[in-house]
């Protein structure tokens, strides 16, 4: 039915419009911090500049599912381009990522639950211990500013991937990356005093580490998990475990697609914008087979994931009393 309504077809006008926006934005961001030089008010481009990166980010994950061109090379061009903007590894992230899509909220196999802050699940939490113990206690309070070093975080992951020699293009990745750090130091150092300058970054990768926490969060957190001994079909395990975001098209853009999770799941190299064409028909589907489709608004899901948060972590608050 998918292939019958063309929804695997590549979309390359929505995809040049969409790359070209998001580099006249990074373009409309980094004059402005140049022209508004040594000032506090740099706080405002920090947070615009990381809405802007994350944008580049969702587009670096298109490529990475091969959704932007028919070729592997081309996607590869695009997602390492992207990569070289946001700061973190493509291949290091693709191959993470097409894990988690394998095995979604599987504790054992999905790289996506295997957060040493967090628990998912009550066995997780019991298993931690020390400091990391004390924060998943409180996980569901410390939730968004935990968030606030995901960019950082990613960062680093890139970093270790490529001394690990845990990606193919070793030279190709250290250089983007060193390019990316270097240059962007270099820029706001020259710009701003170094304690604005601490500030700006601080801003920049904190909000962005919350953008993209905020936008991968409501996928999967707080929906079924997955132990090792459950054989669940490609289907029911897509769809179980996935949650989808309602609303209009502010949200497409918010969230990068990322809102049509259930169907991106089923069809990962479908095409973004084709994803809220797909939402209609797999929903259909679903409820004529009895397969359970999870969909809720943007504030929903977050209470969502933080009520689950709570409850899985209360077995730690309890003990301690």
């Amino acid at each position: 039915m998918v292939r019958r309504e063309g929804l695997l077809r590549r979309r390359y006008a929505y995809y040049a419009v969409r790359i070209t926006v998001n580099v006249m934005m990074l373009a409309v961001g980094t004059v402005a911090f140049v022209l508004v030089g040594d000032s506090w008010w740099q706080l405002l481009i920090a947070a615009y500049l990381a809405m802007v990166f994350t944008q580049f980010g969702f587009m670096g994950h298109d490529a990475g599912h091969r959704q932007i061109f028919s070729s592997r090379w081309a996607n590869d061009l695009a997602g390492y381009a992207h990569g070289a903007v946001t700061g973190f590894s493509y291949e290091w992230w693709v191959g993470k990522h097409n894990q988690h899509h394998a095995h979604p909220n599987h504790e054992d196999h999905d790289p996506d639950i295997e957060i040493p802050a967090l628990a998912f699940s009550r066995e997780q939490a019991l298993g931690k211990r020390g400091l990391l113990r004390w924060v998943t206690r409180y996980q569901a309070i410390l939730f968004i500013p935990l968030l606030m070093s995901e960019a950082v975080m990613l960062r680093i992951a890139s970093v270790q991937a490529v001394l690990r020699r845990e990606v193919r293009s070793v030279a190709l990745e250290a250089v983007l990356l060193v390019t990316n750090l270097v240059g962007s130091l270099l820029l706001v150092f020259l710009v701003l005093s170094p304690l604005k300058a601490g500030v700006f970054i601080l801003v920049h990768q904190g909000l962005m580490g919350v953008y993209l926490g905020c936008s991968f969060a409501p996928n999967h957190k707080g929906m079924p998990m997955l132990a090792k001994d459950d054989k669940v079909g490609y289907l029911y395990k897509q769809v179980l475990t996935s949650r989808n975001i309602s609303g209009g098209r502010w949200v497409d853009f918010l969230l990068g697609g990322l809102n049509y999770q259930i169907e991106h799941h089923l069809f990962p190299s479908m095409p973004r914008p084709n994803l809220r064409r797909a939402q209609a028909l797999v929903h259909d589907f679903c409820t004529r087979h009895g397969v359970s489709y999870t969909q809720c608004g943007l504030l929903a899901s977050y209470a969502w994931v933080l009520r689950h948060l709570h409850e899985v972590s209360a077995p730690l608050r309890t003990r301690t009393r």
